[in-house]
């Protein structure tokens, strides 16, 4: 299995795309295609041992940075580091691809060069959401931020459905609704016709799901449109980072909370690995024809390593085939 890995994209790349890549090429035994300017990822290469790696450098001259308009990106920057990957998987030259780079850039250039799957309305980016019993997925977290209809919420629900199921290992996934209430009745025009879509189809929804239970355990895959599945990842984002500032905070006032924090710290441990990003690897844009994954801009190397083992297995699983099938059993009415 070949895996185009975007060398350049990210706060902290190359180094820690290009740590991760080799990682995941020692621990997974697949083909990493490492794509960005060549001098500058041989010159990082040269730190590791890579016998028993495979690992093939493809050539990029330009850089799409983090900030830079997605139009922009496409238009003026036809050899960046995310548009040669998206060719590459065009090509049948990789399997998959990844970057963490431009989130706006990535999608709009898998879209141009990949185009959708047979069957979806539109892509969507889902993420693994850990929850007070494992994890959730919602979908979607940013790609369509407006006009979203109920039968783009419904495809959102089937490909959450099967990523759940594939890649997490959920045997029977609940499928949620995000709206302002569990009763039927309640929720916008748009969830109220989704739900009455949902319900007939032959899923496991649950129904209706408030706010309140994103990270209660409740559901297994969460269905919203991208504007409000983006405020909720910034949400909950925002959240650790100020909930790890205050602990930090109030431990650093009192001798007796130093000592409590180091007796408890083999279990904050545990609880840290759990909730941690990292562990779940990247968002992956779910609907497009071919695998690609979108990294958190700060990933660190274990997070491009996480990635490229859920691309990995987004393609084994044949993800993207079981979500045509999906599709075309609601064309025939099955």
């Amino acid at each position: 299995m070949r895996i185009a890995v975007d060398a350049m994209g990210g706060d902290y790349a190359p180094d820690a795309v290009i740590e991760g890549a080799v990682l995941a090429a020692r621990e997974n035994q697949l083909e990493i295609l490492l794509v960005g300017p060549q001098d500058v990822i041989e010159e990082r290469l040269k730190n590791y041992d890579l016998e028993n790696s495979k690992i093939e450098i493809i050539p990029a001259s330009q850089v799409v940075q983090m900030d830079e308009p997605a139009a922009d990106a496409i238009r003026h920057k036809r050899d960046s580091s995310i548009a040669i990957s998206a060719r590459l998987l065009k090509n049948k030259e990789a399997d998959a691809m990844i970057s963490a780079g431009n989130t706006a850039a990535v999608y709009a250039t898998a879209r141009l060069f990949l185009g959708k799957l047979k069957g979806v309305s539109r892509p969507a980016l889902a993420m693994v959401f850990p929850n007070v019993i494992d994890s959730t997925i919602v979908i979607d977290v940013g790609a369509n931020a407006g006009g979203c209809r109920a039968e783009d919420l419904l495809h959102f629900a089937l490909m959450g459905e099967i990523y759940a199921r594939e890649i997490i290992g959920k045997e029977n996934p609940r499928v949620g609704l995000l709206s302002v209430g569990e009763e039927k009745s309640k929720g916008s025009a748009l969830t109220l016709e989704a739900y009455s879509l949902m319900e007939d189809y032959p899923i496991n929804f649950i129904g209706n799901i408030e706010g309140s239970d994103v990270v209660s355990g409740k559901t297994d895959v969460l269905v919203c449109d991208g504007f409000v599945g983006n405020v909720i990842l910034k949400l909950v984002e925002g959240m650790g980072e100020v909930i790890y500032k205050l602990v930090k905070e109030e431990i650093s006032q009192s001798f007796l909370a130093k000592i409590g924090f180091l007796l408890a710290s083999p279990t904050l441990r545990k609880l840290g690995k759990k909730i941690d990003y990292e562990e779940y690897g990247g968002a992956p844009l779910l609907g497009i024809n071919g695998v690609c994954l979108i990294g958190h801009g700060k990933s660190s190397p274990n997070a491009i390593k996480s990635a490229i083992r859920a691309a990995s297995e987004s393609v084994s699983h044949k993800v993207n085939e079981r979500i045509e099938q999906s599709l075309q059993n609601i064309k025939q009415g099955n």
